[in-house]
């Protein structure tokens, strides 16, 4: 087996001084989605008042934009509605939502840190590389999906609540479909550019 070449030799100072503040802010996004969650989850625990964010379609509301705060006809595509209270499958689907959002987050952050280690150990293609490029992917994938589904569980209690169950959003879709091709797409063509680069790193040592 090869030894990592040294990172002087792979990467410059401003490349190095690059990933180390991807390290930084890595660490501090994973920090922020871990208290958001437990700051979202604790505001729920109660089931009072809960605030729910909720998509609409089709769906005209009164809004005071006329003249001296006269009502003009909008069209919501979506606002943030407050409970009373949710169903308690609908405060599980909070819960669970928040708790997968973190953990999304948290995993895909770590994920390419430890990428990051490598890279700054100056090993940049490897099968252990390429497996945490494809890893982080999924994992996106995974919470791009579905942390929607479950908040739209949460949006459909609160306002089947709220409408005692005679108000339809009609059919609202929950999850960015070209955004999550493009996800998709992103992940692939780098888990294929990590496994292409291992491949002719080791063609090439053999060479050697």
């Amino acid at each position: 087996m090869t030894s990592p070449r040294p990172a002087s030799r792979v990467l410059s100072r401003g490349d190095t001084a690059s990933f180390w503040f991807f390290v930084v802010a890595g660490v501090a996004i994973a920090i922020w989605a871990v208290v958001r969650s437990i700051a979202n989850i604790a505001a729920a625990v109660p089931n009072r008042d809960v605030r729910v964010a909720a998509p609409f379609l089709d769906t005209v509301a009164q809004a005071p934009l006329g003249p001296d705060g006269a009502p003009v006809p909008v069209e919501l595509t979506g606002g943030v509605i407050t409970a009373p209270s949710l169903p308690p499958a609908s405060l599980g689907a909070l819960f669970i939502a928040e708790g997968l959002f973190a953990a999304v987050v948290v995993t895909v952050v770590t994920l390419l840190l430890l990428l990051t280690s490598d890279i700054l150990r100056g090993r940049i293609f490897s099968r252990r590389n390429t497996g945490l490029v494809s890893a982080a992917g999924v994992v996106t994938l995974v919470g791009f999906a579905g942390v929607p589904f479950f908040q739209n569980m949460v949006a459909n209690g609160a306002i089947a609540y709220l409408s005692d169950r005679t108000f339809d959003r009609g059919a609202v879709q929950l999850i960015d479909v070209p955004s999550l091709i493009g996800i998709a797409f992103v992940a692939g063509l780098a888990g294929t550019v990590f496994a292409v680069g291992d491949r002719l790193q080791r063609d090439t040592e053999g060479l050697v």
